[in-house]
């Protein structure tokens, strides 16, 4: 069975030191598939994602020591087409609901599904088509992007995947 990476970090059956992973070129993203907890998938394009209602956030990038202006569709309302509970809905178990992202790297993070929903969480998270006003290209057609990490380590550049699963 092989070994479940989150960002880097061990699992508790590993005694080594953490893997570090670097971001090596990979194909750029060019279609994003969401999978509601029920296993129903839906799949995006640029321009399926560019004909939603937009958010813009800024954020400073660490790795690049600039203020970056992203634009994209809250991951939330991506969910909510998948049948993700949201808001007021949110509580009980289904705080025990979390988000898988995915890079076409494999590069994977997680957010619990409360740190996605802006009912619940100060934060935005959304899955970006542009930056500074012009498309993304070199990171693919879609990159995750949180507005309250204080370093872009769960951001996701060429995105491919996201995932709703329980962790009970």
């Amino acid at each position: 069975m092989g070994t479940l990476l989150v960002a880097g970090l061990p699992t508790e059956s590993q005694s080594q030191a953490p893997e570090v992973h670097v971001h090596a070129k990979s194909a750029p993203s060019t279609v994003l598939t969401v999978t509601g907890l029920d296993g129903k998938t839906a799949a995006y394009s640029a321009a399926d994602l560019k004909a939603l209602t937009h958010k813009s956030i800024t954020v400073y990038n660490e790795h690049a020591k600039a203020n970056e202006i992203y634009s994209g569709v809250p991951l939330t309302d991506l969910l909510a087409k998948a049948n993700v509970p949201a808001g007021p809905a949110l509580r009980g178990k289904l705080f025990l609901l979390y988000v898988l992202a995915e890079g076409t790297d494999h590069y994977r993070v997680l957010y619990s599904l409360d740190e996605t929903d802006p009912v619940n969480h100060a934060g935005d998270v959304i899955v970006a088509d542009s930056l500074n006003g012009s498309p993304l290209t070199e990171d693919g057609a879609f990159k995750l992007v949180s507005s309250e990490d204080k370093r872009p380590a769960r951001w996701v550049r060429n995105l491919t995947t996201v995932t709703v699963k329980s962790a009970e």
